[in-house]
């Protein structure tokens, strides 16, 4: 009782917002600086409220809804705080959540978010065959909107999916999705960590110059060993190129960081 009685007794301040949309997402986000900070959607459905974002939320933001298993497995983010209804919002827009959100504020129905929101999905899904980690919080409305009419072959992209997974070469995993989707002609998405053909062959010309010059092999590492090889030319296709100083010790993938060891060193040699 002595509970109820406090809760009674103690004052409230109310404020009345009044004012544009933005305005008063303006406002929401100046009474909010001492509490836990509202997300940007959190902003938006205050200050586009109306049966709109009342029917949205109730589809995209009820963890209890049964395709929401689905859905994370594609978009990062908790539905609570609004993040699935931002990305389904984000995608029908194309990056105009706000406008779109004005001239829909008093729409009794959502179909046009629902559907364009499953239809980005089931395309992920008719292209893509996995549910690892990099597949979760992807720019898909944009992947869709650039890629859609494009033909993939399923088993193709699985197959190359799961080959640059496993490459240490690939330093940003999150880039194979996009590297894909654009027919793999843009390695830049992966951050590889490999040398360019103009630089290796450069490097091989250099290095085979001076041991011919010295007698030696081109290899440095064979150089270093008593054998048969000491004195060895190898071709280019018989050699590897390799940092000088390793990539993960801050050695950059440059032609002044590069040098050809043979096949069987490289692979010695490793990451030390």
């Amino acid at each position: 009782m002595d509970d109820k009685q406090k809760l009674l007794n103690t004052p409230l301040t109310i404020y009345v917002c009044e004012g544009t949309p933005s305005e008063i997402e303006e406002w929401f986000k100046t009474i909010n600086i001492a509490g836990v900070p509202l997300s940007n959607q959190e902003l938006r459905n205050a200050a586009y409220h109306g049966s709109f974002v009342n029917r949205a939320r109730e589809m995209f933001s009820n963890s209890q809804n049964g395709n929401m298993a689905r859905w994370r497995t594609y978009v990062k983010g908790d539905p609570k705080r609004q993040d699935i209804l931002e990305a389904a919002l984000d995608w029908v827009s194309d990056g105009n959540i706000e406008e779109y959100m004005a001239a829909h504020r008093h729409d009794e129905n959502i179909d046009e978010l629902a559907n364009y929101f499953e239809t980005v999905l089931d395309w992920v899904g008719n292209v893509f065959d996995s549910t690892d980690s990099v597949m979760r919080g992807q720019h898909w409305g944009e992947f869709y909107r650039k890629y859609h009419s494009n033909s993939y072959s399923k088993d193709r992209i699985s197959e190359r999916m799961e080959e640059l997974m496993g490459d240490e070469a690939v330093t940003s995993k999150s880039g194979i999705i996009e590297y894909l989707l654009d027919g793999e002609n843009d390695p830049e998405l992966l951050h590889i960590r490999i040398f360019s053909a103009s630089d290796k062959k450069t490097a091989y010309a250099q290095q085979t110059k001076k041991a011919k010059e010295q007698g030696i092999s081109n290899c440095p590492m064979c150089v270093q060993e008593d054998g048969a090889n000491k004195s060895k030319i190898y071709k280019q296709s018989e050699m590897e190129a390799d940092h000088v100083t390793a990539w993960s010790k801050g050695g950059a993938t440059t032609l002044s960081n590069c040098q050809m060891l043979c096949t069987k060193h490289n692979r010695m040699k490793g990451n030390r």
